[in-house]
């Protein structure tokens, strides 16, 4: 995730597939924060949207974005969209995925 972080731009507001497989082992993922109870041991792929928008975009590309959230789920068939802002957002996706936010 830290790659990913690096790459978006400071300004730009941006639409991001992500299909990011985690591995639930005993209740807590590998990487030390907790899982779902019920999902123990599992392999996990999800596949989400990530709606990037920072705080120094400019108005319109804004309200562009905005307005183009749910035709981005609906043609992208995902089930989940997650609005991240900055840095620490896209940091802490792991455990957003893991419904643990």
């Amino acid at each position: 995730m830290e790659d990913l972080a690096d790459e978006l731009p400071e300004s730009s507001p941006r639409f991001i597939l992500l299909s990011y497989p985690l591995t639930l082992v005993g209740g807590i993922h590998a990487g030390g924060s907790k899982a779902a109870p019920h999902s123990s041991g599992r392999l996990t792929v999800p596949y989400v949207l990530l709606y990037y928008l920072p705080e120094n975009c400019n108005p319109s590309m804004r309200m562009t974005y905005a307005g183009a959230v749910e035709l981005m789920r609906n043609t992208a068939e995902v089930n989940r969209v997650i609005e991240v802002q900055d840095e620490d957002d896209i940091l802490s996706i792991e455990s957003k995925l893991q419904g643990s936010d």
